[in-house]
């Protein structure tokens, strides 16, 4: 083991090594010291061909690493999970959504995991997804219009009801109570008999019918159980556990639901893990939402190209995008901010500005025809004559 930690090799590598010979030594055949040093010599010979160069130009090979393989994807959208109720944008589009920093992805989607006693029990799981799922008020009873009266009657179905494991006073008092929360509807009495599970709508002034219609369809959608955003909840067994695929996404409101596994569930939508779970977790949704994007279309691309992306998208505090209303656009250098995107505006607003360049980065230094400060660019020699040195052809 000593020889292991004199090779100076990352912590995570070290661990696996020893944790992968303590394996090995539990086993029938300990690993000899012959194959240890053989194991030691081609593991310290993998991790330095994964090194990079110094001065090395990482940036442009992370662009090169995603771009160019995503001149290959498709602009098709898939099915998520096999979940053939579910969609989700897959390949370029996605891709794109990622990197512009998108506030709304196209498809927003979640993944919920359960907790112990919810995910192996079918039951509990679907009684979950009920809490989770929208639920008009229409998949609770019988909506009639009452076009003598001039009213909206609601008769609410006592089996639904137990089925979905919600109380009739509970739909009872959370319905006129959305009802209220749009303004032209304020001004209603509502009539609620709970022996009956019944509701009626009274307008106080007299309704025109178009606007009876409209009260009727306004009653019929509004969401009496489950959360807003969440329109479809589909449930699935995988690996043992069921587990909860979405149609739309809030992630504040489903922490808050009993027997969900917050330490897993996660959601595509990056900016509101950001503002839910903090910059870090946002950096490793992206990392993991292009990774899975990436590799979904069959293409390899080292993550570290990734987590530099990332890395870049964060470093602010602030997921932003890589375009000119993001990281490009922000750059110190007037040269390269122009040669990006609206190269006359940048000059301008440089000019009013009385901005100077450095001229410290890539694009700038190619633009004026200097010598980069990359690889051999940024290597600087200097020789020192001595004095006792003969010339050729001299004693």
């Amino acid at each position: 083991m000593c020889r292991i930690n004199d090779a100076h090799l990352p912590v995570k590598t070290h661990d696996q090594l020893i944790s992968l010979l303590l394996k090995k030594e539990d086993q029938d055949n300990p690993v000899t010291d012959e194959q240890f040093d053989e194991i030691l010599t081609r593991v310290i010979k993998e991790y330095g061909l994964t090194r990079i160069e110094p001065c090395e130009a990482v940036g442009i090979i992370a662009a090169q690493s995603i771009g160019e393989p995503g001149t290959q994807m498709t602009m098709r959208t898939f099915h998520y999970a096999g979940v053939a109720e579910i969609n989700v944008t897959l390949g370029l589009p996605r891709l794109i959504e990622i990197m512009d920093a998108r506030k709304e992805p196209s498809t927003p989607t979640m993944t919920i995991y359960l907790e112990d006693g919810f995910r192996e029990d079918r039951d509990r799981a679907r009684e979950v997804s009920w809490d989770v799922e929208a639920s008009p008020l229409h998949e609770f009873g019988d909506i009639v219009t009452d076009m003598e009266n001039m009213r909206v009657i609601v008769t609410l179905n006592k089996a639904v009801c137990d089925k979905r494991r919600i109380k009739i006073s509970e739909i009872l008092e959370r319905a006129p109570a959305k009802i209220r929360e749009r303004r032209h509807y304020r001004d209603f009495e509502f009539e609620v008999n709970e022996a009956e599970g019944i509701i009626r709508f009274i307008p106080k002034d007299q309704l025109s019918y178009q606007n009876l219609f409209q009260l009727v369809e306004h009653v019929r959608n509004v969401i009496v159980q489950g959360i807003d955003d969440i329109q479809r909840v589909v449930v699935r067994k995988e690996s043992g556990e069921y587990i909860l695929y979405t149609e739309g996404s809030n992630l504040k409101d489903v922490f808050e639901v009993e027997g969900v596994d917050t330490t897993r569930t996660r959601t595509n939508n990056i900016n509101e893990i950001s503002h839910i779970l903090g910059i870090e977790a946002a950096r490793n949704a992206i990392i993991h939402e292009a990774n899975s994007t990436l590799r979904e279309q069959g293409i390899g691309v080292d993550v570290r190209h990734i987590m530099l992306v990332a890395d870049m998208m964060c470093m602010d505090g602030e997921v932003k995008q890589i375009g000119r209303h993001g990281i490009a656009g922000e750059k110190e250098s007037v040269l390269s901010r122009a040669a990006f995107e609206v190269t006359v505006n940048h000059l301008l607003d440089a000019s009013i500005a009385h901005e100077h360049d450095v001229l410290c980065g890539v694009t700038e230094n190619v633009i004026v025809g200097q010598p980069i400060q990359l690889g051999t660019g940024d290597v600087r020699l200097v020789v020192r004559p001595m004095n006792n040195i003969t010339r050729t052809g001299e004693n």
